[in-house]
């Protein structure tokens, strides 16, 4: 963040005091470039400032004329008059629908670059407009006669968020009030840290148990808590238990398919996703026994199991670490594709899960930013699922970062956070443990709360965020139209109206939806 921004020109110096300047580039799509385009919109003093806008998403915005065929990228300085504020930038090409380009979390007091690029195959006249994770809601409020109230009191309360953020959680949470306390006042998702595998719950071959995360998931459902389903099958050797290791190749197709309709069978409709067969680009036990396409056969079976969930792919690297070449982000698009190649699987929503295990020696912002880029492209829904950072003396501001980050991408749409409490995980011991690379067996690499559940400086980092990324406790009056409107986040709303010319009190439910960036209009009568 700059306190002046760069020239979208490569090489060039500063800008003279723009609030938002574009630069253009197109290339042919073998490199060569064929068109440049710079552009400075100014409306008086130098600044584009968004005024007299008739938009429903009320935004600045550019007009282009667009040609086919080329490779187009952009960029564009953005600051914003108070807090900060995750901005993306979306391309719309006549009533066609819009497409994100990029985005950025953009702060006020200083410039933010955005940067992002598509491509066309047609000529076009497109506009470029800026958006965040909020929609407008405009609500106008009249009497039983249809008269206009002006002064009437509107509050509004965010119930739920449609971005979740959660954390793991470990079965210590099943006899423990204080942590059910913890947990429930700040997070909306949860995943297990290994309740649902199969190695817990099948130790031995045929003796099956799952007394444990029956009683979490009934846990969670109580609470209104999506749950996730980590995970039904691994394809890390390590992590089968010995007895699946002596099967032969026809035995262990028959042990795989009894475990997934044991455990999809038996909580199907209830869990928020699936983890199909974790870890299946960096692992290949199932392929390398039984058959090369495993895995999307694991995925066709599972979709048929729970047909009304939505089945994802999970693994580690592909964020985290630009050299590991085997998870790069094109490599897990090719997964992608192989598994949506199988018969049967053409038009299956397959969920792109990122683990999201960072260290402090590998934290790239801008690579981050570049993968969830290519694998926003699939349309498909990405959740960060196993989110965490490396202990450490920055590990609050690099948290940070990513989850700022992550949240800012349009294409996320929520986060799981690694640290399920559990009492040896960090206690005096493991805090006070300086060797961060390695900590010793049952350490935890993120501590949220001791265990008294008091928050930790992390943890109180996170709390904040939660509120910075919630719309509550929001009031106002109806101007002289009887109209009240405010941007909010998405999500499900709790409204509610009084006015001193009735006796009557009028509670609304609202959801507040992403599928539109049109002003969701609501008409009270009091």
């Amino acid at each position: 963040c700059l306190k002046e921004p760069l020239s979208p020109q490569y090489g060039g110096g500063l800008v003279e005091n723009p609030k938002m300047d574009f630069g253009m580039q197109g290339w042919s799509a073998f490199g060569e470039e064929t068109k440049v385009e710079i552009m400075q919109a100014e409306s008086g003093n130098d600044y584009l400032v968004a005024s007299n806008r008739h938009d429903p998403y009320d935004s600045v915005s550019q007009t282009f004329e667009l040609q086919k065929d080329l490779l187009y990228s952009f960029t564009a300085w953005i600051q914003i008059s108070k807090g900060k504020e995750i901005v993306a930038a979306f391309m719309k090409v006549s009533d066609q629908e819009s497409v994100v380009v990029g985005s950025v979390l953009a702060r006020a007091g200083c410039w933010s670059m955005l940067k992002g690029g598509f491509q066309v195959y047609q000529n076009y006249n497109a506009e470029l407009y800026f958006l965040n994770r909020k929609r407008k809601l405009r609500i106008s409020v009249t009497n039983q006669e249809g008269e206009k109230l002006v002064g009437a009191h509107v509050t509004l309360n965010q119930i739920k968020p449609h971005f979740l953020l959660g954390a793991s959680t470990t079965e210590a949470i099943l006899d423990n009030k204080a942590y059910q306390e913890w947990f429930l006042q700040r997070f909306t998702v949860t995943s297990f840290n290994n309740e649902l595998k199969w190695y817990y719950t099948e130790k031995q071959k045929g003796e099956e148990n799952y007394t444990v995360p029956d009683a979490m998931i009934s846990f969670f459902r109580r609470h209104g808590i999506p749950v996730r389903g980590h995970t039904v099958l691994w394809d890390k050797p390590m992590m089968n238990s010995q007895w699946i290791h002596e099967l032969s190749p026809r035995q262990l197709l028959n042990a795989a398919v009894h475990r997934m309709g044991s455990v999809m069978s038996r909580y199907a409709g209830k869990l928020a996703s699936w983890d199909v067969i974790n870890e299946n680009i960096h692992f290949s036990f199932y392929e390398d026994i039984m058959r090369p396409n495993a895995s999307a056969m694991f995925f066709k079976i599972a979709q048929a199991l729970d047909p009304g969930t939505t089945m994802y792919l999970n693994e580690y690297a592909t964020l985290e670490y630009p050299l590991d070449m085997e998870v790069s982000p094109s490599m897990y698009v090719e997964m992608l594709r192989s598994i949506r190649s199988f018969p049967g699987n053409e038009n299956m929503v397959v969920g792109l899960g990122q683990q999201g295990h960072f260290t402090y020696d590998t934290l790239n912002i801008s690579y981050v930013r570049a993968a969830l880029d290519v694998l926003g492209a699939t349309k498909m829904p990405i959740w960060l699922t196993e989110l965490d950072t490396e202990r450490g003396p920055d590990q609050i501001m690099e948290l940070e970062e990513v989850l700022w980050e992550v949240f800012s991408h349009p294409a996320v749409e929520g986060i799981v956070l690694w640290a399920g409490w559990k009492p040896t995980g960090c206690n005096k011991t493991c805090l006070e443990d300086k060797n961060f690379n390695k900590l010793a067996k049952g350490c935890a690499r993120m501590c949220f709360t001791d265990n008294n559940f008091k928050n930790f400086p992390l943890g109180d980092m996170v709390d904040r965020l939660i509120g910075e990324w919630r719309t509550t406790n929001l009031t106002g009056a109806t101007n002289k139209e009887g109209v009240y409107q405010s941007l909010v986040f998405h999500g499900d709303y709790s409204l509610t109206f009084t006015h001193p010319s009735s006796y009557r009190k009028v509670t609304r439910t609202v959801n507040v939806t992403r599928d539109s960036w049109e002003t969701l209009e609501i008409h009270v009568v009091l």
